[in-house]
């Protein structure tokens, strides 16, 4: 501000000093105004020539891309921060969660070790559900509707009910070993606020009630509250002691897109987020668990999170023997973004399997297909397969050092479907890359 005021005062003094007598204290007399406008805004002969100033040094001051002035920018900035909405919010999070996305690359994620399978037991996007509307394979004790972002494609389930639980309705029979997925967006419970927490649990319950809103439901279970601050595991059973866990390691981040996974194998839970592995308990679980339920709450909890990209999957894959034996493999385990083409980080753990057994069978051949889900047009559908088949391997040949000579890439688009393209279940399952060896 100060550099600002001489630069003022320099400009004025060359523009009106020739007309002023020589024995007047000009450098005074327009710093004495300069100060005076900064606090009164008055004397409106001095504030004219401020104004134009003003105007010539803003105009002078924009950045490359020509911009608007950095004064109209501030004012817009502070009338935004006073008109502020939940929107708002989510718009101011837009740059620095692309920018963060920007900044990784695949090789931070080199602590990604599992391996998704390839079969899918359930997803959920909430695209068959109307925008406004409660998810129709959901049900909850409160209130919630699926709503569009400005920050994240698709739909999204806001959770927006104090002291809620969200209960998925299809029962999913899960395996001892088995991969949940989801992203979330934790929005805090004050405008100013950056504290955010909710709990996602699985357990068993024989009967077919799906609102269940019991503290610790089911004969055996677990919660996993992910929070602004940390991470909080809870394994439970009836009559028995709780068996506890919790870490600050990699906290979710309000208004971003998180994607948490979460692998149970067993009595073991392990929980990768932004890049690392951040929980690893062996024995956290009672077993058997026979899980059967998912749930969402925020009982206790703050902020009203926004979930979607549901996915629940079998877990390792036996990637030498589908590759080698059945000389086909199929991956859910290699990310894209809605209509893009970049491979994202967190396929690190299926690529790394792949690059193995490629490493330790060099005269092997693989082709890489990819393939799309039906919506949108055929042409479009089937450019976009090419590209991401074509950038997997890239990938492989740049990350793992495999020969670019021993994959060919290519696409089939929605041409080749392996379920009806009718929920999003099933459109997940079209969603794929395929390795065949030649």
């Amino acid at each position: 501000m100060k550099t600002f005021i001489r630069i003022l005062s320099i400009i004025i003094v060359l523009s009106i000093s020739t007309n002023m007598d020589a024995q007047i204290d000009v450098k005074g007399k327009i710093r004495d105004k300069v100060n005076e406008r900064a606090e009164n805004h008055v004397d409106n002969a001095i504030d004219k020539g401020l104004d134009a100033a003003e105007k010539g040094i803003s105009d002078a001051v924009t950045n490359d891309d020509g911009d608007e002035e950095m004064d109209s920018e501030k004012e817009t900035i502070e009338e935004d921060a006073e008109e502020e909405t939940e929107s708002d919010v989510e718009t101011k999070a837009e740059s620095k969660s692309k920018a963060n996305q920007d900044k990784v690359t695949l090789q931070s994620y080199t602590k990604y070790d599992f391996v998704p399978g390839d079969k899918v037991l359930y997803f959920e996007d909430f695209s068959q559900d109307a925008v406004g509307d409660f998810p129709a394979q959901w049900t909850s004790n409160g209130s919630g509707e699926v709503k569009t972002l400005n920050i994240a494609e698709g739909h999204w389930l806001h959770m927006n009910a104090e002291d809620a639980v969200y209960c998925l309705m299809p029962e999913v029979k899960m395996p001892e070993n088995f991969i949940f997925e989801f992203d979330v967006i934790p929005t805090p419970a004050e405008e100013d606020g950056d504290i955010c927490t909710a709990v996602v649990s699985f357990f068993n319950v024989p009967e077919e009630d799906y609102t269940i809103d019991d503290l610790y439901p089911g004969e055996t279970g677990v919660h996993v509250s992910f929070k602004t601050d940390g991470w909080d595991i809870k394994g439970y059973a009836a009559d028995k002691d709780w068996k506890v866990g919790d870490t600050e390691k990699a906290p979710v981040v309000c208004n971003e897109v998180n994607h948490i996974i979460i692998w149970v194998q067993k009595s073991r839970v392990r929980i990768y987020h932004k890049g690392q592995k951040c929980v690893d308990m062996p024995t956290v679980l009672y077993t058997p668990c026979n899980f059967n339920r998912l749930r969402f709450s925020l009982w206790d909890q703050e902020g009203a999170p926004y979930i979607s990209n549901i996915r629940i999957t079998t877990a390792g894959a036996d990637t030498r023997s589908k590759l080698l034996t059945e000389g086909k493999l199929v991956s859910y385990g290699i990310y894209f973004d809605v209509n893009k083409d970049i491979v994202k980080p967190e396929s690190y753990g299926a690529l790394n399997d792949i690059a193995k057994v490629l490493q330790e069978n060099p005269d092997v051949k693989v082709r890489i297909v990819g393939h799309t889900d039906s919506d949108g047009a055929d042409a479009a559908n089937l450019d976009l397969s090419k590209r991401r088949a074509a950038s997997v391997k890239n990938e492989l040949v740049k990350s793992f050092g495999i020969e670019a000579s021993r994959i060919e890439a290519d696409g089939k688009g929605e041409s080749s479907p392996i379920a009806p393209n009718d929920t999003p279940s099933n459109k997940s399952l079209n969603r794929r890359v395929e390795f065949i060896k030649l």
